[in-house]
């Protein structure tokens, strides 16, 4: 089928772009991958440097936990704004802008948000930078996960949302193995200035591959066409599934963000061993999102998939807590305990990364791409209100009833997410 002379008019591409076929949306996904992969480096890769920031910054564990905290907070209150900005102006406009902010951000931080000489910034210095690094990479979500939308069809989308899916985790895994050398090596300018390269790098991608499907392309008509008469904000189906979504994060937050404080802290593990152990979780999650997606395109069960993965997580994450509580409680078994529970860490970080691209998917399709912007965000708004909470709730609680009541509350969050995910 020849494409119209003119595309359609969602995102505002230039005039003298190309008119691109069917194959162009591989180019389209794979900027997708590079600004989630960009973004994630930093949100997945900076927490891995826990153990750093906390020496160098001259934190405390609860300023630690506020600090990293923030980056959850700016995405969270971030998405839904840019979800319908995305919705209103296109995906094009907004990824290329919100990846451009977030590197002018990141050289500034490279600049004036570091530990040098004589001094040393403020935990609430620290915050507020990490909190507006949040706000303005929220942008690469929604956009870059409504342009997928938009140039795949039903029946691919699963793989295709999965695939832009894994680059949270891959991009996490990067920056868990590149960010704790870099930082040990150069100090936190070359942390943040890294992290600013790969999103300028990216807004280029998304400058020169970034369009609107031509009108007539198949894999953009059936999403308008199922596109509800109201909003996803007042779907209650939508806030159902999100509420899931949010509360299945907790358990994965929880390992991302301070399984490298608990391995050194608890099992006397070094910052590289607990920086590859971290990696390993990121590099499990990329596989199985990218499978997931595949198969659930295959079988149509998205919903049988997310609701199995919460159950998984449950059990996995109920283990390390036992697995845990032993270790303390006989130091003499500890030798044997901690490959176990290393190797739960790494099984419950998975377990509870698997489903994202499954329930992204479902969540843009409940709300059809012409508001998959707004849909998206909304899920991200409740994802990243985990990335918020719970660093900020681990060291207390670890410090008042030990690390075993972490994994069993990651555990009662999965036991909590699996009724809202509705059932087939």
């Amino acid at each position: 089928m020849s494409a119209p002379a003119s595309p359609a008019p969602l995102c505002a591409a230039p005039a003298s772009a190309p008119r691109h076929g069917p194959g162009h949306r591989w180019k389209v996904l794979a900027t997708g991958v590079a600004a989630n992969v960009s973004f994630a480096a930093a949100i997945g890769g900076i927490p891995t440097t826990a153990v750093l920031m906390r020496g160098s910054y001259r934190l405390g564990d609860g300023e630690l936990g506020f600090c990293l905290g923030m980056m959850g907070l700016g995405i969270a209150l971030s998405e839904v704004p840019w979800g319908l900005l995305t919705d209103r102006l296109g995906d094009r406009r907004v990824l290329m802008g919100g990846l451009a902010a977030t590197a002018l951000w990141l050289l500034l931080m490279a600049v004036s948000v570091v530990p040098a000489a004589g001094h040393v910034p403020t935990h609430a210095l620290l915050a507020a930078g990490l909190l507006v690094l949040g706000l303005l990479g929220g942008s690469v979500n929604g956009s870059s996960g409504r342009a997928v939308m938009a140039w795949f069809r039903e029946g691919e989308r699963g793989l295709a949302m999965s695939i832009r899916q894994t680059a949270v985790p891959a991009g996490g895994g990067l920056g868990a193995l590149a960010l704790p050398p870099l930082a040990q090596a150069w100090g936190f300018a070359a942390v943040y200035g890294a992290l600013a390269l790969l999103c300028a790098v990216t807004a280029a991608f998304a400058w020169r591959w970034v369009h609107e499907p031509p009108a007539a392309q198949p894999a953009s008509r059936p999403v308008h066409a199922a596109a509800p008469a109201r909003g996803p904000l007042r779907d209650a189906l939508v806030w159902r599934l999100v509420g899931g979504m949010g509360l299945m994060c907790a358990p994965q937050v929880a390992v991302l963000t301070f399984a490298t404080v608990f391995l050194h802290d608890f099992g006397h593990i070094g910052v590289a061993a607990a920086g590859m152990t971290v990696a390993a979780v990121q590099a499990g999650a990329a596989v199985t999102r990218v499978w997931s997606g595949r198969w659930t395109d295959r079988h149509g069960n998205r919903r049988a998939y997310m609701r199995g993965c919460s159950l998984l997580t449950l059990f996995v994450f109920a283990a390390m807590a036992a697995l845990t509580w032993l270790s303390a409680a006989a130091p003499g078994w500890r030798a044997l305990v901690m490959p176990a529970l290393m190797a739960c860490l790494v099984l419950g970080g998975i377990c509870a990364s698997a489903w994202h691209g499954v329930a992204f998917t479902e969540l843009a399709t409940i709300a059809g791409a012409a508001r998959a912007g707004t849909a998206l965000g909304l899920g991200n708004t409740f994802a990243f209100t985990a990335f918020f909470v719970v660093p900020l709730a681990i060291p207390g609680t670890a410090a008042g009833f030990g690390w075993a009541s972490v994994w069993l509350a990651a555990s009662a969050c999965a036991l909590l997410a699996r009724p809202l995910f509705p059932r087939a």
